[in-house]
């Protein structure tokens, strides 16, 4: 049986991952700060990240396939922010991302191999004020997937799926018919939103992609197509 582990698999993005992986018959550990998942670990604390690898290894031994969907947003103007804050943001998106991978890549690497994904963003490459440390955090974490492609390749291949904005928890309260996600959405090619299971289905497939690694695959709907400057005076 196929092996899986989803950190932030309790829910949004994850959770549709799980659900995926499950249908399918893989066998799925979740990890998440949740009551709900199957192991409960914080990404910002390696010791938590050693112990829910250890945990996971008497549960279903090395596995086949990792996805790290688990990541925080942020917005305020960079003048604005403190230093905790970026410890925090990038401690979470970036670090804490990779803890994880590091962590699963050790048994996968001395049992055969498998795939890792994780969740980035198309925030990675697109500039946007206000948004300036989870651009960075993201940024960040595209590097840390191409050179771990490199350092763990042949044996485990490393990709990202970079959503644009995707109708989660993350967004919050934020009216979706109104404002600015109705304006994302306007811009949007496919003209609405990203669902959490469009990101999973992108995630599920680049893990059966076996001639594929290191890179990071858009799925915005076609948002980052378009320039900001908007000469028609559409947005």
């Amino acid at each position: 049986m196929t092996t899986a582990v989803v950190v932030g698999g309790a829910s949004g993005i994850g959770a549709a991952v799980v659900d995926r992986q499950r249908a399918a018959g893989v066998d799925v550990v979740v990890w998440d700060v949740a009551e709900s998942a199957d192991v409960r670990c914080d990404l910002r604390d390696p010791v938590q990240v050693d112990d829910a690898t250890s945990a996971t290894l008497d549960r279903i031994g090395p596995p086949d396939l990792v996805t790290v969907t688990a990541g925080i947003g942020h917005g305020a103007m960079l003048l604005d922010v403190d230093a905790d804050e970026w410890d925090r943001v990038v401690g979470t998106n970036a670090k804490g991302v990779w803890l994880a991978m590091r962590a699963l890549a050790r048994p996968m690497l001395g049992a055969g191999g498998g795939s890792i994904v994780a969740t980035s963003s198309v925030s990675a490459r697109l500039a946007d004020a206000t948004m300036g440390l989870y651009c960075a955090s993201k940024a960040a974490l595209d590097m840390v997937i191409k050179v771990a492609a490199i350092e763990w390749a042949p044996t485990v291949r490393v990709n990202g799926v970079a959503p644009g904005v995707t109708d989660t928890p993350m967004l919050g309260r934020a009216p979706r018919d109104k404002g600015w996600l109705q304006r994302v959405a306007g811009r949007t090619a496919l003209d609405r939103l990203g669902t959490a299971d469009d990101i999973a289905e992108v995630i599920v497939d680049t893990h059966a992609m076996r001639w594929v690694t290191g890179q990071i695959v858009t799925c915005d709907g076609g948002l980052s197509l378009q320039s900001p400057i908007d000469p028609l005076g559409q947005a």
